[in-house]
């Protein structure tokens, strides 16, 4: 049980205590900071910030 990873272990959560309207709200969480730091110094940034 101590060698599980992050992921495993917020899975079990969500079965165990049936949150499952929790993980669209982690994905797009998770989706948002990876664009953010994927495009920090890039030079696709200014096209990104216009999307939104």
């Amino acid at each position: 049980m101590a060698n599980q990873s992050i992921v495993t272990e917020f899975w079990e959560f969500l079965k165990v205590r049936k949150r499952y309207w929790l993980l669209p709200i982690v994905l797009m969480l998770s989706v948002l900071s990876l664009l953010i730091v994927f495009t920090e110094g890039s030079a696709v940034a200014p096209f990104i910030y216009t999307l939104f």
